[in-house]
């Protein structure tokens, strides 16, 4: 029975899995895929063993050699490798207080990435508005924030 058919089928589901989730692994496993599907179908009395093996070779051999050479490629230059965390990548990032931040019992609100985010000062400080801030650390959904020229003023 032939069966390159179901092996680019099974191709053509992994590049549309490789579309859903960008991480250079699924587009590996189509190539192998791909690979035992013209082997069956260049000769048709290949073991499904040998096709089998042929699509784990070329696939580890994309995901070995090939994908560490494209993801520095693809990476743009200039551009930090991705943070852990889903907020992690505020911390060092600038934001403009929109009201009065205070310590944690009398939060502010920054604005940082298009948002609006709720915030408190590092040093337990008051931050007047309009003062630019810098993002020391990420507590939840609520950031930590210090003044950009280190001057803050004292509470009354």
């Amino acid at each position: 029975m032939e069966t390159y058919p179901i092996w680019f089928v099974a191709a053509l589901a992994l590049l549309v899995l490789e579309l859903a989730s960008p991480t250079f692994y699924s587009v590996f496993l189509a190539f192998g895929a791909f690979a035992a599907g013209l082997l069956d179908l260049a000769i048709p009395t290949s073991p499904i063993w040998l096709q089998a093996t042929v699509a784990i070779a070329v696939a580890m051999v994309g995901v070995v050699v090939l994908r560490p050479f494209l993801s520095r490629r693809l990476r743009r230059s200039g551009e930090p490798p991705l943070t852990p965390g889903i907020h992690g990548g505020f911390v060092g990032q600038r934001a403009l207080p929109l009201d009065e931040i205070g310590d944690e019992l009398h939060p502010g609100h920054v604005r940082l990435a298009g948002e609006s985010w709720l915030a408190y000062s590092e040093d337990h400080g008051l931050i007047p508005t309009g003062t630019a801030v810098i993002v020391t650390a990420v507590r939840g959904t609520t950031l930590v924030v210090k003044p950009v020229s280190g001057s803050v003023t004292p509470e009354s």
